[in-house]
């Protein structure tokens, strides 16, 4: 099993996240058992058997995929986890700050793919509270750095609601 760094802590990933190939039908592609992810496209094609074969359900959406089309569905997530194929890829940024502000999503949010400690601090500000490294990164050196690199922000966001002028005053 992984690490995965949740709350600022490191802990063991006992999530699997399907993974499916260019070739694979999400119509027909196996559903294994447990805690599982899956991606927006399984889901939205085998929704009502995903819902009754498993308790704890969870999405993977990729930078291209529209929360909307899943935004009546969100109850149903225990995790929602958000691709980030490059790290320079910045679409996730909005796809969380969209979970949580608009859509007011209060489950576990996770960060995976190409991610590097020193975007923890930003993904944290905008609704991310659970972070899976890219291989080969040290994630007792992404705690340690990634969450400390500024003591204050100027602008609002999800972690901290009101700007920095207004909370001197």
């Amino acid at each position: 099993m992984s690490q995965l760094i949740k709350q600022a802590a490191i802990t063991v990933d006992t999530w699997k996240t399907l993974e499916t190939g260019p070739e694979e039908a999400a119509e027909t592609i196996a559903l294994p058992a447990g805690d599982v992810i899956f991606p927006l496209a399984v889901w939205l094609a085998r929704k009502n058997e995903i819902i009754s074969c498993h308790k704890r359900i969870g999405l993977l959406l990729q930078p291209d995929e529209r929360v909307e089309d899943v935004a009546d569905d969100l109850d149903y997530f225990v995790v929602i986890a958000v691709n980030f194929p490059k790290f320079v890829d910045g679409r996730g940024y909005t796809t969380a700050s969209l979970l949580r502000q608009r859509y007011h999503y209060q489950g576990e949010l996770r960060a995976v793919g190409d991610i590097l400690h020193d975007q923890l601090y930003y993904l944290k500000r905008v609704g991310f509270d659970a972070w899976a490294l890219k291989d080969g990164k040290n994630p007792d050196y992404a705690v340690s750095a990634g969450f400390t690199t500024f003591s204050d922000a100027y602008q609002a966001s999800t972690d901290q609601p009101e700007p920095y002028f207004r909370r001197r005053a």
